[in-house]
């Protein structure tokens, strides 16, 4: 076996200590995280994303629509406890049923999605979700899970170019292949599995009913029924069972499970 070179040595040991250096406990979460970015290059970088969503999408102009998201998300916003946010909401016209929400707090609902939700609550449930990717910081650990996964296979490619040789390059793509199926979409279930249960208790401490994120996503699996789906080991979303039941394991052990609202 041959001795590293000084210069591998330093990288070796360089991104041996990232993660020791990096990783912080999320108390939202109750986990620990790998953190290479901070929040403020993560917002300057949602400001120009928002900017170029509202300059490129149509929103919605129905003046009823965009005050009802707004009063909803407030709600949603104050229960987080994240006033150093500037929350921000946007329906835009498209029959997509969907919404999705950027690290600096800004939240975009599509026409779709009020379409979908039978009330307050089940709207809630959903910008619930989109705050509890906020709260546990997903945006951030996501994308620094990128960038070891990176540095991790241009380290390999190095290291291997010697021994290797004209293989390095497949290789460290099949790193990077196993690095993608064994460590990012699998966090990213996770993520979407955190920001269900997150969601129920922000919409909660808002003064909305958790058992409506249950209903809706009843209806949405039941609606979807015989639909292709991506397998879940390949999707960034868990699969809709998996799903359903941490929901309704969740709303089980919420406190107002037992007595519910008047």
């Amino acid at each position: 076996m041959c001795r590293a070179c000084p210069s591998r040595r330093w990288l070796l040991g360089a991104l041996a200590a990232v993660p020791l250096a990096a990783c912080s406990e999320n108390v939202e979460t109750g986990r620990n995280q790998l953190i290479l970015v901070d929040d403020g290059q993560l917002a300057g970088l949602a400001d120009q994303a928002w900017s170029d969503l509202r300059g490129k999408t149509p929103l919605l102009r129905d003046p009823e629509a965009q005050a009802r998201v707004g009063r909803v998300g407030a709600g949603i916003a104050k229960a987080t406890g994240r006033t150093d946010l500037d929350w921000g909401y946007a329906v835009f016209d498209s029959p997509d049923v969907n919404a999705f929400v950027l690290p600096n707090g800004k939240v975009a609902v599509f026409r779709g999605l009020l379409d979908a939700v039978r009330s307050d609550d089940e709207l809630a449930a959903v910008m619930g979700h989109e705050a509890g990717h906020v709260v546990a910081r997903h945006a951030a650990e996501r994308v620094s899970q990128q960038l070891a996964v990176q540095a991790g296979v241009s380290l390999a490619q190095i290291l291997l170019s010697e021994q290797a040789g004209e293989n390095a390059d497949e290789i460290a793509g099949a790193l990077g292949m196993g690095a993608m199926y064994g460590v990012i979409l699998p966090y990213s279930r996770k993520h979407e599995l955190e920001a269900d249960v997150l969601g129920l208790t922000l919409m909660e401490k808002a003064g909305h009913e958790p058992r409506a994120a249950v209903a809706f996503w009843e209806r949405r699996i039941a609606e979807a029924k015989g639909q292709p789906n991506v397998p879940e080991v390949l999707s960034t979303h868990p699969a809709d069972a998996t799903r359903l039941a941490r929901l309704r394991e969740a709303v089980q052990t919420s406190p107002s499970a037992s007595g519910g609202r008047g």
